[in-house]
């Protein structure tokens, strides 16, 4: 059971960083921030849970199945992640490709504090073993001194996939969807740094302060750090309403108006970029069908145009109902991984990304989110998105780009390049500086 208590706060804004900036001291902690993002959607500004009271961590192996029995077990908020590769619990599929960074496949907690930050709200939703500590807490957060948080460290970022044999990869991939075996791929390469130290918060707040994205999100496990400035939701559950919101389309900002409405203009009329989106619509109608009600699936939006501080996006909503007899877990093991991430046919896509790209995904192209005790659930989709294992001293990060048969190789790699763009700034980058 847990108490709840309810404070006005004057500034919202300070407010978040002094709660984030506090919530260094916990072992486990995850910080979502919706970046004043504020839509049909939406429920919190901000939402900060901290200190594990029951967690769950484990392989791919069964991890659905254990997930369900963790979440059905508890009945409570928990927080975590979903990483890539639990692909290879759903279907026969594998992952050979190195792994530096060596997180687990799935890891979830059950917080002992949660709290809760909607317009000038502040809710603390603690377990009552330590709700006694709501008011001394909360007294620590509001007259908390804020550090100003420095990136010193000029890191030196490898690539893990050469121009080269990018170009190789993607002319592969494009042999694939010629010859009918795909339709539309995800294929991704990372950029890292070794025997690197960050500071994981500095870091994060710089990533946020450029980015302002609507899912972002701060995960610490002990050593384990995701610094996410996701534009993307993967799956949010609402009652018995489901909402899937793919993004497939990507364009430049300007600082000349008339520059970026055409860009804009321009995203939203390209033939490629629709046809990358509306496929990716239909893999997501094709997997919300399968715990759906009958003709309870709907297009709410398609090829949406959304603009964010880096870049405009093409975004379409797919909603559903469920039907009573499935889980939370089985919505999410049925549409897992998203498609935005995988590409059509699923399996098939997924095969060929396995064999064409370096790297294990891990966490990258995963969700983090969380489950609320009503059986509701929100996740965002982990890109744009900097990993860190702080005990290997290894800093990741992956991008990718939509491969269809209107591909150009040398295109897509320049789309690759501007999207990790904002975290090789963020990193200091020597080669950038």
């Amino acid at each position: 059971m847990r108490t709840v208590f309810i404070q006005t706060i004057e500034n919202p804004t300070l407010l978040k960083k002094q709660l984030l900036q506090w919530s260094q001291q916990f072992r486990e902690l995850v910080f979502l921030d919706s970046n004043e993002t504020h839509n049909s959607y939406s429920t919190y500004d901000c939402i900060l849970a901290v200190d594990a009271f029951t967690a769950i961590q484990t392989d791919f192996l069964n991890a659905f199945e254990d997930l369900n029995i963790y979440q059905k077990t508890t009945k409570d908020w928990l927080f975590g992640y979903l990483s890539y590769d639990l692909k290879n619990d759903t279907e026969k599929l594998i992952s050979a490709n190195k792994d530096r960074l060596h997180f687990p496949d799935l890891y979830f907690f059950q917080p002992k504090k949660i709290i809760f930050l909607k317009e000038n709200q502040l809710e603390f939703h603690y377990l009552n073993m330590c709700d006694d500590e709501m008011e001394s807490d909360y007294q620590e957060i509001i007259h908390f001194q804020l550090e100003n948080q420095e990136i010193k460290t000029e890191v030196s970022i490898q690539q893990e996939i050469s121009k080269s044999d990018y170009l190789q990869k993607v002319t592969k991939m494009l042999a694939y969807i010629q010859n009918g075996t795909i339709y539309e791929a995800n294929f991704c390469m990372e950029f890292f740094a070794k025997e690197t130290i960050i500071n994981p918060l500095a870091t994060f707040e710089s990533l946020n302060k450029i980015s302002k994205a609507p899912f972002s999100s701060f995960f610490k496990n002990n050593k384990h750090f995701a610094l996410s400035a996701s534009p993307e939701r993967y799956l949010k559950k609402t009652g018995e309403k489901c909402i899937s919101q793919p993004i497939k389309g990507t364009s430049k900002r300007f600082a000349d108006k008339e520059e970026d409405e055409l860009s804009k203009f321009n995203l939203a009329n390209d033939p490629k970029e629709r046809a990358e989106n509306i496929m990716i619509v239909d893999l997501v109608r094709n997997d919300l069908s399968k715990t759906a009600q009958k003709e309870s699936v709907i297009v709410e939006e398609l090829c949406e145009i959304y603009s964010f501080l880096q870049v405009h996006q093409m975004i379409s909503t797919i909603t559903s109902l469920i039907k009573p007899e499935f889980s939370p877990v089985d919505v999410l093991k049925t549409t897992f991984p998203m498609g935005s991430m995988t590409g059509a046919p699923k399996i098939s896509a997924m095969n060929c990304i396995e064999e064409l790209e370096e790297t294990k995904r891990g966490l990258y192209s995963g969700a983090i989110g969380y489950f609320t005790p009503e059986n509701d659930f929100d996740f965002n989709v982990v890109i744009r998105s900097i990993l860190y294992n702080e005990l290997e001293k290894y800093v990741s990060f992956s991008v990718g780009s939509a491969i269809t048969s209107k591909s150009a190789p040398e295109k897509e790699y320049e789309e690759c390049l501007l999207k990790a763009r904002a975290m090789r700034l963020v990193l200091n980058d020597k080669e950038l500086l």
